[in-house]
């Protein structure tokens, strides 16, 4: 274990770590402290939908993870030892999720998992993890970690989850938009936390869940579904994930034409497709939860110009050299964001292998405050030990003249809980 210089406490430490890992000069002596005896890198398994239907997402996760690598590895990488990114494809699919563990622990000899993203993976993958006790950070956003349905070797400090984001939005929907709300939702995991926790904070605002249609995730056409809308919706909550988001789009516009409810929808329904794209024309007006602005906005940070050119993603959010590769960026910031914690939970706990893997889950757990910065650039955020659920700003945005302008900005606090579970009360 890392020795900590007189008068440094390792909570004090660690906030300052997670706070800004901007490279290995600007951290204390104490953590730089490196096990130059040994020049074999840090191997962290990336497990990357490739294929399926997360393939959209697992794209930009795996731009940003070498992104972020190559940023760490520029600074001294972690404890003097270069970080090296071993991705396997899991086919965004459940038992393959769990082979991809398996894998990374067997095979490769990975120090730790990261990565994943879709709900049902992370459900499916998680107890090999445990069972191996391999740290497995997710980048998801279901509530499966906070719940305690998991293990103590998962954590998600990276991303917040779907509970505190519709929490933190359903204030504004009820107060601006209305009250009696239709509910489109893919048919798993995902969709069902939004169901029941959005369904829970509208209510809390006087508000009603009218129907919950929920779609299977596989759908590629979806018009039959869309009688099933009561005609005194006032509005429409939709959140679609797959390679067929623009198709549900599409036919949705199609389908009201000029006479639409209010719409609000979560930008999972356009990840990597572009506004501005044909047949989307009747989204001006309408509203997009973002996890983080896709388009730059007015009071731009330095943080975040730096996330986007670190990562090749222009204003519009799209690929610096095809600007009709548009990213997945409410989501893949998460990748950027959790490798640089386990870059901050590496050093403080003087991880020099598989044997210090307790040690590494203990140090971030202990971590808190986690202030804007070029490791946080999508805003500041607070992370749950004991839950391993980090929680940050939600973003609202409305569609103006074809653009995403930011139109409200949710508290930390807005996003807060009660604890579900202790995971640090499990042994390892």
């Amino acid at each position: 274990m890392t020795k900590l210089i007189k008068g440094t406490t390792r909570r004090g430490a660690l906030k300052t770590l997670a706070g800004g890992v901007a490279g290995a000069a600007s951290l204390p002596l104490w953590a730089r402290y490196t096990h130059a005896q040994t020049a074999k890198p840090i191997k962290i398994g990336f497990q990357v939908h490739r294929t399926g239907i997360g393939a959209a997402y697992g794209r930009w996760y795996g731009r940003t993870t070498e992104a972020a690598a190559a940023l760490i590895n520029e600074g001294g990488g972690i404890n003097g030892r270069m970080v090296e990114i071993v991705a396997e494809d899991d086919g965004t699919d459940p038992k393959r999720g769990a082979e991809v563990v398996e894998k990374f622990a067997n095979q490769h000899n990975c120090d730790v998992g990261f990565g994943t993203l879709f709900s049902h993976v992370v459900i499916g993958s998680s107890p090999r993890a445990g069972e191996l006790k391999m740290p497995y950070f997710v980048v998801s956003e279901g509530h499966h970690v906070a719940s305690g349905m998991l293990n103590r070797y998962t954590l998600q400090p990276g991303i917040t989850d779907v509970k505190s984001q519709v929490q933190a939005m359903a204030p504004y929907v009820a107060e601006n938009l209305g009250k009696k709300v239709t509910m489109v939702f893919p048919d798993f995991a995902f969709g069902h936390d939004h169901r029941d926790f959005f369904t829970e904070a509208i209510e809390r605002e006087g508000g009603e869940v009218l129907e919950k249609i929920a779609i299977p995730p596989t759908e590629t056409s979806f018009t039959k579904y869309f009688p099933k809308i009561p005609r005194d919706t006032e509005v429409l909550y939709h959140v679609m994930v797959g390679p067929a988001v623009l198709t549900f789009v599409k036919e949705l516009g199609e389908f009201f034409g000029p006479s639409s409810p209010e719409i609000f929808g979560f930008i999972d329904s356009l990840e990597a497709v572009d506004i501005a794209s044909p047949g989307l024309e009747f989204l001006e007006g309408t509203y997009f939860w973002e996890g983080n602005p896709r388009h730059v906005q007015a009071d731009q940070s330095e943080y975040d110009k730096f996330f986007r050119e670190k990562v090749g993603v222009d204003a519009r959010g799209a690929s610096v050299s095809d600007p009709t590769d548009v990213s997945t960026y409410a989501h893949m910031f998460g990748c950027w964001e959790t490798l640089h914690i386990i870059k901050a939970g590496m050093e403080a706990s003087g991880y020099a292998g598989p044997g210090d893997r307790a040690a590494l889950i203990e140090a971030v757990e202990a971590m808190t405050d986690m202030p804007l910065s070029n490791a946080h650039p999508q805003g500041a955020k607070v992370f749950n030990g004991k839950t391993h659920q980090v929680f940050g700003h939600q973003y609202i945005s409305k569609v103006e003249e074809g653009s995403l302008k930011l139109a409200h900005t949710t508290s930390i606090e807005d996003t807060l809980y009660p604890d579900e579970v202790d995971y640090t009360t499990q042994s390892f």
